[in-house]
C-alpha cells in the first residue's frame, strides 16, 4: 500500500486534508462524494490512517503499529459502519455502531473515527438520529460519510460536514496510471483512460477485465463491418447483445468513441489524438465513406439510443432503429 502520494489526481482534496492535520483544525464530521470507483474509499481510508498514525505526520508511515493494524482492518479505532440489508442503513445499525459506540473513549488512538460508506443509502430516521451526534460530538470524534450521490443526504446533515467533492482526473493521468503502474499497452491504456471519463477505479476495473476486452473486440467487429452486413446479421447481432442487457450501455459507450475517432479524423487527418489508432485503416476508410452530417447523425442516434433504453423503450426496436442508421449513413 501507497500513501497519498501514490493517488492519482484529487490533490486540493489531499491538501486539504494534510493541512487540517498539519494546522490541528481535523473536522468532526466529512462527507466525500464521487461516484463509484472515483477513489473516495482510499482517500478516507488513508486519511484514517495518517490521523491514527503514531508518527504523527501528514502522511501514513505505513510501518507503525496503528498503520499495521489499518491496513488488515483491525483498528479497534477505525470503524467501518456495516447494515444488513444491500439498500438502507438503517437507525438501528446507526445507533448501534456509530450514536451509541461513540460514547466508548478510543482505546489506542487520538481519535476514534467512523466510515459510513454507501452514506445515501442512510434512512431519513438514520441521518436524523445522527444528526445529534454529528451537532454535538465527543471531541475524539471523526465521522466520514461517503456517497455516489450527495443529494440523498439531509441539507442539515451536508451543511454541518466539510463536504469533499472528487471530480473526475484528466484522461492522460489515468492513461499514466494504466502504462506505469498496471504495465497496461498503450493501445489499450488509450481505450480504457477514454472509456473511464476520469474515473480511475473504473479504469483499473476495465484494464484487468477479460470481459471487457471481449466487448471492445465485439463492439469493433460490428462497427468496422456495419456497412457490408445483411439487416438479418445486424438483426442477430442485436439478439446477441440483447443477452449481455446489462453491458449494453457499455457497448453504447464504445459505439460512440469510434464515431468521434471517426469524426475527429474526417476533420483533422491526425491519428495522434484517435482512441482506436490500431483501427486506423478502418476509420480512414469510414471517414471517407460518411459525411459530416451523417456521423454527427449517428452520434446523436447513439445518445437517443441511451435515452430509450433508458426509459425501458423495446430493447430490440431501439438498437435496430440505431443499427439501421449506422448502416445508412456510416
Amino acid at each position: 500500500m501507497q500513501g497519498f502520494d501514490g493517488i492519482v489526481g484529487h490533490d486540493e482534496i489531499i491538501e486539504h486534508l494534510q493541512n487540517s492535520i498539519r494546522l490541528g483544525k481535523v473536522s468532526h464530521a466529512y462527507i466525500f462524494g464521487g461516484e463509484n470507483g472515483s477513489g473516495k474509499k482510499l482517500i478516507a481510508n488513508l486519511f484514517a490512517m495518517t490521523l491514527q498514525c503514531e508518527e504523527h505526520g501528514i502522511e501514513p508511515c505505513l510501518k507503525c503499529a496503528s498503520c499495521k493494524k489499518a491496513m488488515s482492518k483491525n483498528h479497534p479505532d477505525i470503524i467501518s459502519v456495516t447494515h444488513e440489508k444491500p439498500n438502507s442503513i438503517g437507525i438501528e445499525e446507526i445507533r448501534k455502531q456509530l450514536i451509541d459506540d461513540v460514547a466508548i473513549k478510543p482505546y489506542t488512538g487520538p481519535y476514534k473515527i467512523y466510515l459510513v460508506n454507501d452514506a445515501h443509502k442512510l434512512t431519513l430516521q438514520a441521518q436524523n438520529a445522527l444528526l445529534k451526534t454529528i451537532e454535538e460530538p465527543p471531541s475524539y470524534a471523526v465521522i466520514i460519510l461517503l456517497t455516489d450521490n450527495m443529494d440523498a443526504l439531509l441539507p442539515t446533515i451536508t451543511s454541518r460536514c466539510v463536504t469533499l467533492g472528487l471530480k473526475p482526473i484528466r484522461e492522460n493521468l489515468v492513461k499514466e496510471y494504466l502504462v506505469d503502474r498496471l504495465h497496461i499497452p498503450e493501445y489499450d491504456a488509450d481505450i480504457q483512460a477514454s472509456f473511464a471519463q476520469g474515473n480511475i477505479g473504473k479504469a483499473q476495473q476495465m484494464a484487468t477485465s477479460e470481459e471487457f476486452a471481449q466487448m471492445t473486440e465485439n463492439a469493433l467487429q460490428l462497427l468496422k463491418y456495419s456497412h457490408e452486413a445483411e439487416l438479418y446479421e445486424l438483426v442477430d447481432a442485436i439478439k446477441k447483445m440483447s443477452e449481455e442487457k446489462e453491458n449494453i450501455f457499455d457497448y453504447l459507450d464504445l459505439f460512440r468513441m469510434w464515431f468521434r475517432d471517426v469524426l475527429l479524423f474526417k476533420a483533422t487527418r491526425e491519428v495522434d489524438s484517435l482512441v482506436f489508432k490500431q483501427e486506423i485503416k478502418f476509420i480512414k476508410e469510414q471517414a471517407r465513406r460518411s459525411s459530416y452530417e451523417g456521423l454527427e447523425d449517428i452520434i446523436s442516434s447513439i445518445q437517443k439510443a441511451e435515452a430509450r433504453l433508458r426509459a425501458n423503450v423495446n430493447f430490440d426496436l431501439t438498437m435496430e432503429l440505431l443499427f439501421l442508421t449506422i448502416r445508412e449513413k456510416g
